[in-house]
């Protein structure tokens, strides 16, 4: 089972159980509530968000507590049974392990696992592995289901009694229980050939046929696709028998190559030209063109063979059309992706908002939970433990930006999912732009190399520090604003002089990022002057001081009493317009405002 499970401990009296099933789970993490279990290798405040946090990154969750824990936590953010994690509940003497979620997603299988262990009871309940042993519309690792749709009449037939067909074999449906009979109605196919499937014909097509591939730089995606699907409707093949799509690592980011996995719905698999050249003797069409231009003397019956291994071969020899090229090979047994060449690499720029759990989007937690490495400054990254443990770490100190950006393109082009961490979003004041501008930026100028820029970036946004710290206090942003960074490591003083003065006679709400550090004592005193040339005295000033962690604090102060002093490098400035409101409610607790108009507009319909 998954060794990123998290165990979930939320008294004392539930840790050595914890334990046991940690021990007979090696990676997995234990997880203890803070206040109540503390020392353990993850620990959280708020038990209802933490797991679903986790539910949302996708990781599997065993619960040492209480089932109506978790079904509490869950029941609002429980959506496709087919992508949900496996989440069991364990009693704290270990006696019962309970299966709650993912029961055809690992669940069953973990919850045995975690039973034996702990000499206790799976209390598993879904019918067709209580029954028959068996869950058709869920299964291995290696299988497809074409008419998914069908399987949960047709197991409500096998449960009535009904016996079934077999065409093919395969051992998970040896091990059932399934009553097998050669005169059945009911029909299980077990091909890698195009079958057509009904509501009494279930098939499944083992992922055995790896598709390689090759095209002209630019190639419409159109192209390739319809070769490929031609290809295999000519010669009888099942698109759901294919595993993979493969071909040489130059072409990791051309367009068709990623529209045709994205079509079959399998992965990319990509191979250097050393090892598409080592299969020159299995090849049916050398080309000694092809090897001038790459280095290797075919590409998509090079890379079919290469990714089925020796115990395979060709089963379709390459076809091609003006454009693009495509060749199938078969295994003989189902292949298993994550272990044939490599990914096309994808850095996954990740933006987590202040540091609050809730406070971060579950696409955020999902890249995290899904990256092979990490890599960010070390507060960010203690900010997120729960979601990364187990995996390789790469913090830099403050300062190190340009390296820290460079590593993790450097480390996602030699094909792993990489997730760069940012506070906030990541494109505001953080490493998005410095990700585009190093991929943009030539490699003699310090730019990146070719495989880096072959790789996918995908950008997850974050709650920023300006949003954080106005829904805190209210809505100070609810009119026209603008944001400028008080510090001039990267931008001269003048220039950031002219936006403050530019800001000043627009009247924009302004939230100043990079306020001051040690050394920088002087700027925000400067821009309060500016100011205060262009708006009263009382402007409402909102202070946000460790947003979404320990010791929050956000304060009400007028841009007359601004201060340095009440400053640093961790506090968010947002300085009102001169339409901007500070009200104190009968609570003692002020909000901020910037109305936008909406009285005015009445007063004119009146």
């Amino acid at each position: 089972m998954d060794a990123s499970a998290a165990i979930l401990v939320l008294t004392p009296a539930a840790e050595a159980t914890a334990r046991r099933v940690a021990a007979a789970l090696p990676g997995a993490t234990l997880h203890g509530l803070a206040h109540r279990v503390p020392g353990l290798d993850v620990s959280f405040a708020e038990t209802l968000n933490h797991i679903r946090v986790l539910y949302q990154a996708g990781t599997p969750i065993i619960g040492v507590c209480a089932s109506g824990i978790l079904i509490r936590a869950l029941a609002a953010v429980i959506s496709d049974k087919r992508l949900e994690p496996p989440v069991l509940a364990v009693s704290e003497e270990g006696a019962s392990v309970i299966p709650l979620l993912g029961g055809h997603r690992g669940a069953n299988s973990l919850a045995r696992q975690v039973a034996e262990a702990l000499d206790g009871h799976a209390a598993i309940t879904t019918a067709g592995d209580t029954a028959l042993g068996i869950a058709l519309d869920s299964p291995p690792a290696g299988w497809w289901l074409a008419n998914p749709e069908h399987a949960k009449g047709f197991m409500a037939d096998l449960l009535a009694g009904s016996a079934v067909r077999l065409e093919g074999d395969a051992d998970w449906i040896a091990r059932s229980r399934l009553a097998i009979s050669d005169k059945a109605d009911l029909t299980i196919a077990l091909t890698e050939e195009r079958r057509v499937p009904d509501a009494r014909t279930l098939v499944y097509h083992p992922r055995r046929l790896a598709v390689g591939v090759g095209c002209a730089r630019g190639c419409a995606p159109d192209e390739l696709v319809t070769l490929v699907r031609e290809t295999l409707a000519a010669e009888g093949l099942a698109e759901g028998a294919v595993a993979l799509v493969t071909t040489l690592d130059l072409k990791a980011d051309e367009p068709a190559m990623n529209a045709l996995a994205a079509a079959l719905g399998v992965p990319l698999r990509v191979f250097d030209a050393a090892t598409l050249e080592a299969e020159t003797p299995r090849l049916k069409t050398p080309s000694d063109v092809v090897f001038a231009e790459v280095g290797c003397h075919g590409v998509s019956e090079g890379a079919a063979l290469a990714a089925v291994g020796s115990q395979g071969a060709l089963r379709v020899a390459k076809r091609k059309t003006a454009n693009a090229t495509v060749a199938v090979a078969q295994s003989p047994v189902p292949l298993k992706s994550p272990e044939i060449g490599r990914a096309r690499g994808r850095l996954s720029v990740i933006g987590i908002g202040p540091g609050r759990d809730d406070w971060r989007t579950p696409q955020s937690s999902r890249l995290l939970a899904e990256a092979d490495e990490i890599v960010g400054y070390s507060l960010y990254l203690d900010l997120v433990a729960p979601l990364i443990q187990g995996k390789p770490r790469h913090a830099f100190p403050l300062g190190a930006e340009e390296e820290r950006v460079r590593f993790a393109l450097e480390r996602a082009g030699e094909g792993r999912s990489v997730a760069l961490v940012s506070s906030g979003d990541a494109g505001i004041y953080a490493m998005g732009a410095l990700v585009f501008e190093l991929l943009d930026r030539p490699q003699a100028d310090g730019g990146v190399s070719d495989a880096a820029r072959r790789i996918e970036v995908i950008n997850a946004p974050g709650i920023s520090a300006l949003q954080a710290v106005s829904a805190l206090i209210g809505a100070p942003l609810g009119h026209d604003f603008c944001t400028i960074s008080l510090s001039d490591l990267l931008t001269p003083w003048e220039a950031i002089e002219q936006r403050l003065k530019a800001a000043a006679r627009g009247d924009f709400v302004i939230a100043f990022y990079n306020p001051v550090s040690k050394r920088r004592r002087t700027q925000l005193a400067a821009a309060r002057e500016i100011l205060l040339a262009h708006r009263p005295a009382d402007t409402p000033v909102v202070l946000g001081i460790n947003l979404g962690r320990e010791g929050e604090t956000v304060r009400v102060t007028t841009l007359e009493a601004l201060t340095v002093d009440e400053v640093d490098m961790l506090t968010t400035v947002l300085v009102g317009s001169s339409a901007s409101r500070a009200v104190m409610t009968g609570a003692g607790k002020p909000f901020v405002y910037t109305p936008r108009g909406y009285a005015k507009r009445i007063e004119e319909k009146l």
